[in-house]
């Protein structure tokens, strides 16, 4: 959502199709802000789908991915930091392993299960 080294700074939840960067925080953490908006990170859900663009290429190289992957952001069971991305071919790293810079852009929020719809009983 948002990682526990961001708590600090005032934040604010994604928005569908909003074009975001990651940004290295006066804490030394990477986290997402809005261009413009340093002092702002958006808080992503888990399971949210991004379109990630400008990967660096020491990462591409490492992953075997490209400069631009659609990602899935999901929490790591495992370092420091939760907050990271997974990869289609089912690699996952820490937004920390990015750096500052990569674009990011909300392309599927996470949906809440729609209410159940009433049945309309008929008179007898």
């Amino acid at each position: 959502m948002c990682d526990y080294s961001l708590e600090m700074y005032g934040s604010r939840p994604a928005r569908e199709f909003e074009r975001y960067e990651t940004t290295r925080f006066p804490s030394g953490s990477i986290g997402l802000a809005a261009p413009g908006d340093c002092n702002t990170a958006v808080c992503i859900q888990y399971d949210t789908h991004l379109r990630l663009e400008n990967i660096p290429a020491h990462l591409q190289a490492a992953l075997h991915i490209g400069a631009g992957e659609d990602v899935v952001f999901t929490r790591l069971d495992h370092g420091a930091y939760r907050d990271g991305v997974r990869f289609a071919n089912g690699k996952e790293i820490s937004l920390q392993q990015l750096n500052s810079g990569v674009s990011a852009v909300v392309t599927q929020l996470l949906e809440t299960a729609p209410a159940p719809k009433l049945a309309h009983l008929e008179p007898i």
